[in-house]
């Protein structure tokens, strides 16, 4: 899979890209991630890319030019634009993505983007939080996280990708592992019994209950 990323900070991503699974996953040829430094499509030789707001305001906005020169070339992918007023990041969508052979991710920065980018170059926008960061690199590495542990051998269990949380509308159950008595804190008894029906049914009940504790929402 291919993932464009256009952003001023191109340098932001040097060692997360290269960390963990999603280093592997690079590789391994399983990811391809391509930076796309913004700046060498802005006007001027100042390579400008931002602009004072019309109608006045604090603040600046990127400018649809050294956008839309960016985005028109990726145009047979998703182009996906981060941004406080999109639509919530769900695993729904990362699944979605993942299925995809290249998408395009924008990282916003300042007070963002001409709303001209949004109608006319932009496929869908995402939020990944009722939150304001600086800019849309945090959101990128996300979804490159997000999006490559769904790849085929990317993760060694794929069976731990089925029964996460989130998978079936609902939390993951608590965990344990050795050693089975610490402090006086024991693992559950179920846990330990070899008695595969019970535990699962033991998981499932975990993944209600806590699901109705923790997020009502997804009940709902």
């Amino acid at each position: 899979m291919r993932i464009n990323v256009i952003t001023i900070f191109p340098e932001f991503f040097t060692s997360p890209l290269n960390a963990s699974l999603v280093g592997r996953a690079r590789e391994d040829g399983a990811l391809d991630v391509v930076l796309h430094d913004l700046r060498e499509y802005g006007k001027g030789v100042h390579r400008q890319i931002d602009d004072a707001p019309f109608g006045g305001g604090a603040g600046m906005v990127m400018m649809v030019e050294p956008l839309a020169a960016a985005l028109e070339p990726l145009a047979h992918t998703q182009r996906i634009l981060f941004t406080p007023g999109g639509k919530p990041l769900d695993q729904a969508t990362l699944d979605r993505w993942a299925a995809l052979d290249e998408i395009t991710v924008v990282c916003g920065r300042y007070e963002g983007v001409d709303e001209r980018v949004a109608e006319h170059f932009i496929d869908e926008e995402i939020s990944i939080g009722d939150y304001v960061l600086l800019g849309g690199e945090i959101a990128a590495l996300v979804v490159i996280e997000g999006v490559t542990r769904l790849l085929d051998g990317v993760v060694g269990n794929p069976t731990s990708i089925e029964t996460e949380s989130f998978r079936d509308g609902l939390l993951e159950e608590p965990q344990y592992t050795r050693p089975a008595e610490y402090r006086g804190w024991a693992v559950p008894d179920v846990l330990r019994s070899g008695d595969h029906a019970r535990i699962e049914q033991w998981r499932q009940d975990q993944r209600v209950l806590r699901t109705q504790q923790r997020r009502p929402d997804l009940i709902e």
